[in-house]
């Protein structure tokens, strides 16, 4: 495979999955903005929203302050930023367009009507009444593409690099979102009905609070709420399992093109390693916080490798 049409289906999954994390913190962060006052909180949720999301710095270049009106358009519409929902469903569009040849039918009419869908919504989708069905849309078109590429794409080189961008966006973003709430589950914030409802949030934006009473079946509990997105392979997007499928994704790359190897292959491997025999009490121990903010470089690492190896030939 060309390494331009690899690189374009793999940034068209990391755009698309993007999309849908941004859709999925942006509904808790609604959910416990409501919830706030009531249960006298003062956690800001739109700040650790746009923490979570990486995008705090553009935001603050351009603008002084951080309201919830501010934040839901930069996030959702703002053209000025780069992963904005709307930019990131434009950039996968772009990507797709390039190799609509490599992609089936299902995949480009989920995407291209998804575009086509966003364009129309855009000049109304902030608006109080109409996000939170914005916000679902977003969500229920990442599933359908998703399910689209895993329902009718060959298990071929293309399958592999659209997978691996979904995947490392995915771990990306749990890291992400579980380090903006560290505070809640190691900290001095890990007390209280506030905390408990930031866990239930934090499990919500991965979709995995029913997840969590089938694998304990216990109250939330902080440590534990950490184990299930950091060391669970059960769970399709803990960091263990989200490295899982890219350790064996950039295997099957590797079998399928010679048996070539590089950086990427024994950092993956590194990473995987260390998920799958790593213990929550250790990683408590050693600072939960540290833990995840080396977890996002090493996987920001992980894709430079990538790109180095494989798109960029």
């Amino acid at each position: 495979m060309l390494s331009r049409t690899a690189d374009s289906l793999y940034w068209m999954g990391r755009y698309v999955e993007r999309a849908g994390n941004l859709a999925r913190g942006m509904q808790v962060a609604l959910r416990m903005a409501g919830l706030a006052s009531s249960l006298g909180g003062g956690v800001d949720e739109w700040r650790t929203l746009l923490v979570a999301a990486g995008a705090e710095p553009g935001f603050l270049a351009k603008h002084k302050e951080v309201t919830p009106e501010a934040v839901i358009r930069w996030l959702a519409l703002d053209a000025d930023n780069p992963s904005s929902i709307a930019n990131c469903i434009e950039a996968a569009r772009g990507n797709g367009r390039a190799v609509r040849t490599a992609l089936t039918v299902d995949m480009w009419e989920a995407l291209n009507d998804t575009w086509r869908e966003m364009r129309a919504q855009a000049p109304t989708a902030a608006e109080p009444d109409r996000l939170p069905q914005f916000l679902e849309w977003v969500r229920a078109r990442t599933l359908l593409f998703n399910g689209a590429a895993a329902d009718t794409m060959l298990r071929n080189d293309g399958w592999r690099f659209t997978h691996l961008g979904v995947m490392l966006e995915r771990a990306d973003n749990t890291a992400r979102l579980l380090d903006a709430k560290h505070e809640t589950i190691s900290g001095e914030g890990s007390e209280g009905a506030v905390a408990y409802a930031q866990w239930q949030a934090l499990l919500r934006s991965v979709s995995a609070l029913r997840s969590y009473q089938w694998i304990y079946h216990t109250r939330l509990q902080p440590k534990l709420v950490a184990d299930l997105l950091i060391l669970r392979p059960e769970l399709p997007r803990s960091l263990l399992s989200c490295h899982s499928r890219v350790e064996q994704v950039l295997d099957r790359i590797a079998e399928s093109n010679g048996g070539r190897r590089g950086e990427a292959h024994r950092l993956a491997g590194e990473i995987h390693a260390r998920l799958r025999y790593g213990r929550i009490e250790e990683i408590m121990e050693g600072g939960l916080h540290a833990f995840l903010t080396q977890a996002i470089n090493r996987n920001i690492d992980l894709g430079r490798e990538i790109t180095a190896f494989y798109l960029h030939g």
